[in-house]
């Protein structure tokens, strides 16, 4: 028997349901941005991008992720 464990983030405002985003760079990919464009913040940390495959999410962590745009 499997059992999925679901979390609850809020992302960008938006509750988002999850099984498989335990990190930073799995919710990316689950949600498919490029890490290299993004800043993300976590419950008001900024977090380095080195920490994104190892910084875990809990269930109601508060999560921001900023695009990087240019522009002139």
């Amino acid at each position: 028997m499997r059992f999925f464990v679901f979390m609850r983030l809020v992302v960008n405002e938006k509750i988002f349901e999850t099984s498989n985003a335990e990190t930073i760079m799995a919710l990316l990919n689950e949600l498919r941005i490029e890490p290299g464009q993004v800043a993300v913040e976590v419950n008001l940390s900024i977090i380095k991008k080195a920490e994104y495959s190892t910084f875990r999410l809990n269930d109601g962590d508060k999560v921001e992720i900023v695009n990087f745009v240019g522009g002139g």
